[in-house]
Order: structure tokens, then C-alpha cells, then sequence
């Protein structure tokens, strides 16, 4: 399995971004797919979750309003819309295979299935 994430870069407060997560080895038909992120000093820390079928997403609270996931597996891409970002919003980002845990229907949390992340996408807010 690898995934490839790319579309980071240098972005003022409320600015905007997509990243881009590219799968090869495997279908994102099978598999829901997680966007993490690690900023500096801190530990990686779940932001989204897209399921297999694009039918259920996840978001955490600091994120949620502000960024969108969506996949289109034709392209076996998973993609991660960021709007208003804020300064706390710097980090590199990776995406990885993920379980999905759901209460009342929802995605309730996730866990990364694998411990390679590659290097991920850096993700600058700043003025």
C-alpha cells in the first residue's frame, strides 16, 4: 500500500487549500481513507475520515464548518478542501488507511490501520 499526499504549501489566515491523497497498491472502493496531521512539538492528531463509499465523513471540532473531504475513486484520490484556515491550522498533513468506529450512524471516531506515514504535505498559515 502507499499514499501519496501533496497540495500543501504557504497560505495566509483565511486563505484557502486542497490537498490531494493518491493511492497506488490498493482501491479506495475497500478502504476508508484518514487525513492526519502533526504540528510542530505536538503529536499527530486525526482531522477527517471519508469511508469507503463517500457515504460517511468525519470531521474533529476544531475543523469541522471549515474543511471538506471527498474522494473520487475513479482516481483513486481522496481530497481535503480547507477553508478559513487559521494560524493553528500549520502542520504536515498525511493521509492513511483507516478503521471507522460509528455510534448512531455516524463516524464517531478512526484509527490509522498502518504506522507508515511517508512525508506528508506541510501546511504553512501564516502572515
Amino acid at each position: 500500500f502507499q499514499l501519496q499526499a501533496s497540495g500543501g504549501g504557504l497560505v495566509q489566515p483565511g486563505g484557502s487549500l486542497r490537498l490531494s491523497c493518491v493511492a497506488s497498491g490498493f482501491s479506495f472502493d475497500d478502504y476508508a481513507i484518514g487525513w492526519f496531521r502533526q504540528a510542530p512539538g505536538k503529536e499527530r492528531e486525526g482531522v477527517s475520515c471519508i469511508s469507503s463509499s463517500g457515504g460517511h465523513t468525519y470531521y474533529i471540532d476544531p475543523v469541522k464548518g471549515r474543511f471538506y473531504v471527498s474522494s473520487d475513486n475513479a482516481k483513486n484520490t481522496v481530497y481535503l478542501q480547507m477553508n478559513n484556515l487559521k494560524p493553528e491550522d500549520t502542520a504536515i498533513y498525511y493521509c492513511q488507511v483507516v478503521k471507522t468506529y460509528f455510534m448512531s450512524g455516524r463516524i464517531s471516531t478512526m484509527a490509522p490501520i498502518y504506522d507508515s506515514w511517508g512525508q506528508g504535505t506541510l501546511v504553512t498559515v501564516s502572515s
